[in-house]
C-alpha cells in the first residue's frame, strides 16, 4: 500500500492504527497526522521500542492495508 494514500485518508484511518497500536491515544493520532515519522515516534514513546522495530511494525501494518480499509472510509 502507498503511505500517501493511508496519509490522505487519516481521519478515516485512525480506528485502524487504534486496533494496531492500542496504546496510542486518539490525541496521539491526531498530532500524528498521518506522517509516518510522527506515528514512528509515537509508537516508540508509548511501547518503548527502538526506532527500527517502530518502523518494522509501520511497515507491517501498511502492507497489511487493504482497499476494503479504504472503501469503508469512504461511508
Amino acid at each position: 500500500m502507498n503511505w500517501d494514500r493511508i496519509e490522505g485518508n487519516w481521519k478515516q484511518l485512525k480506528g485502524k492504527a487504534l486496533e494496531q497500536w492500542g496504546r496510542l491515544t486518539n490525541d496521539d493520532l491526531d498530532v500524528v497526522a498521518g506522517r509516518r515519522d510522527l506515528l514512528a515516534g509515537k509508537i516508540q514513546e508509548r511501547y518503548g521500542v527502538a526506532k527500527d522495530e517502530a518502523e518494522r511494525q509501520i511497515s507491517a501494518w501498511e502492507d497489511s492495508a487493504s482497499d476494503d480499509w479504504f472503501n469503508g472510509a469512504r461511508r
